[in-house]
């Protein structure tokens, strides 16, 4: 019996210029995250709230994480097209008001609006690839994709430090107008998926209880142990209301007729995992990007005003290797044993950033950070393409929503056990290795906020300079050690994760949404049926 053969996939020319616009829009929402980072003392000098210095950055990252689920889930329900046009449209009024800010509020405003159009781009252009893209030919894609973010991590501080000082920190934010207006005009005319509308009844409890969760447990975790203790009423209180609203959304959700994010979803062995490993892997990730700079300043003594090209060499590995992996899963259809790889790498990048001590070369750094990279992008990026993979059209959303929001949380839980690791008993640590029979006023400015300041370190005695260094990198290579442990529940996650075929067309998989039978069984048992009827059929859907 003989079989057709397979017509090698081609983008057609109205794609190839949705995926333009979609890089586009990626890169504008991408680039307005790490381009003001080098301004912030200038913009909080200017506008005051050094008080609150870190609301610039978190406002964004607040307001993005909690309109990514929300925005997948309506985006199944009525069509990506006006969701993502809103989305651009949104961003780049905040950018106008960001940029003409007159106040520090006005500026935490502003940038809470961006979040919105943050939340808004980067899920759906994700969403959008997996409706024009077969999965076997995703892969490459997303690689492109993920390029983008790599390129924005490096390119987004360099340019914020010569756009600053070369034209003033208000033109960061409208530099970027021009690419979003030409990513808008891309999206508008060429962006036509067909969809049909399901009438349902939103969610709304469901959006009130999830926010309410997302915005006391992000709150909590990214100001904790910073602007208050970890065991101050503030923090118990934030994470009580996040506990308790969490709580209620799950109960929410499994009697919503349109659940805003359906708990069927993480009943699928394959996207469970995946959203686990998700997790890990950004909390390794972040926690490393953030803190690697802290090392090459403190310890290193490399020059704060070249801090953008500090993580130069771990991004190249990134960019590089993610998009290798995208094209080599997309030759041979398999992308497990890459990303088993991928995070065997970077435990090695990890053990390698532990082992760094006080006397570490530059170097030494760049060689640990490269193996880092190369790690991530072998394996980052392809979550996306599993969950995606296994899910049907109709939950397309709100599954590739659900990858970015287990992103954006591990993130911020990363950063925050990082930063935790390091200050705890840093001082202890650079007194310890202070020489005995110092005046009092040799190390009368010895405190966290030295080992970041070069001219505080500059006027210290050579001695207390060595010890903040010292101490500085024992506390570092604490709080990297965190990497390893995550990093083994990530590979064992991605070992256990069901290999499904990528599909050669965005036709559902035959058998699809598993999960639903767990949850129609509990909602059998809750209604007095018997949930044991559903076990045959259970038997036949399961993955293997």
């Amino acid at each position: 019996m003989s079989t057709a053969p397979v017509t090698p996939y081609k983008m057609s020319k109205e794609h190839q210029r949705v995926f333009i616009g979609l890089m586009l829009g990626m890169l504008v929402a991408s680039v307005s995250q790490t381009i003001v980072g080098p301004a912030l003392p200038r913009i909080v000098a200017e506008l005051g709230g050094m008080d609150h210095y870190s609301w610039v950055a978190t406002a964004a990252m607040l307001v993005s994480a909690v309109t990514v689920p929300i925005v997948g889930k309506l985006s199944d329900l009525y069509g990506r097209r006006s969701f993502y046009i809103g989305g651009i449209v949104v961003f780049m009024v905040g950018t106008v008001f960001a940029g003409f800010a007159q106040s520090f509020w006005m500026l935490v405003i502003a940038r809470g609006i961006q979040g919105l159009g943050m939340g808004t781009l980067m899920p759906l252009s994700q969403t959008i690839i997996g409706d024009i893209i077969p999965p076997r030919q995703r892969g490459k894609y997303q690689g492109f994709m993920g390029a983008v973010f790599g390129v924005t991590s490096v390119a987004g501080p360099l340019a914020g430090g010569v756009v600053t000082d070369h034209l003033g920190w208000r033109w960061l934010f409208f530099v970027t107008l021009p690419i979003g207006l030409i990513a808008l005009t891309f999206i508008v005319k060429f962006l036509h998926i067909p969809h049909e509308p399901r009438k349902a009844v939103i969610d709304y409890p469901g959006i009130a209880t999830l926010s309410t969760a997302l915005i006391a447990l992000l709150v909590a975790v990214s100001s904790g142990g910073t602007s208050w203790a970890w065991g101050s009423t503030t923090s118990i209180v934030l994470f009580a209301i996040a506990i308790v609203s969490g709580i209620a959304f799950v109960f929410i959700q499994l009697r919503a007729v349109e659940p805003i994010l359906p708990l069927r979803l993480f009943a699928d062995r394959t996207i469970a995992l995946s959203l686990i490993a998700s997790f890990g892997v950004a909390i390794v990730m972040f926690g490393s990007i953030i803190y690697i700079p802290v090392y090459a300043q403190g310890v290193i003594g490399v020059n704060a005003t070249n801090s953008g090209l500090i993580l130069m060499p771990l991004m190249i590995g990134f960019i590089v290797c993610g998009i290798l992996t995208g094209l080599l899963i997309t030759r041979t259809g398999h992308y497990r044993p890459f990303m088993l790889a991928g995070i065997a790498i970077m435990g090695g990048g990890v053990f390698m950033l532990t082992r760094l001590t006080h006397e570490a070369t530059a170097g030494q750094l760049t060689l640990s950070m490269v193996v880092l990279g190369i790690g991530l992008g072998m394996a980052m990026q392809q979550y996306t393409l599993i969950v995606q993979n296994v899910v049907s059209r109709k939950d397309m959303g709100v599954a590739t929503a659900s990858t970015q929001f287990f992103r954006n949380v591990g993130s911020t839980v990363g950063i925050a056990i990082y930063g935790t690791v390091m200050a705890s008993g840093l001082g202890e640590r650079v007194a310890s290795h202070l020489p005995s029979g110092l005046p009092a006023d040799a190390t009368s400015h010895v405190d966290a906020g030295a080992v970041l300041d070069p001219t505080v370190l500059s006027t210290l005695p050579p001695q207390v300079a060595e010890a903040v260094r010292w101490g500085l990198a024992q506390q570092l290579g604490d709080a990297f050690m965190i990497g390893l442990p995550v990093l083994a529940v990530v590979f064992v996650a991605t070992l256990f994760i069901p290999h499904t075929p990528l599909r050669e067309s965005n036709e559902d998989h035959p058998v699809e949404d598993a999960g639903q039978h767990v949850l129609d069984a509990y909602a059998s048992e809750s209604a007095g049926d018997d949930p044991r009827s559903t076990e045959p059929e259970m038997a036949t859907v399961r993955r293997t």
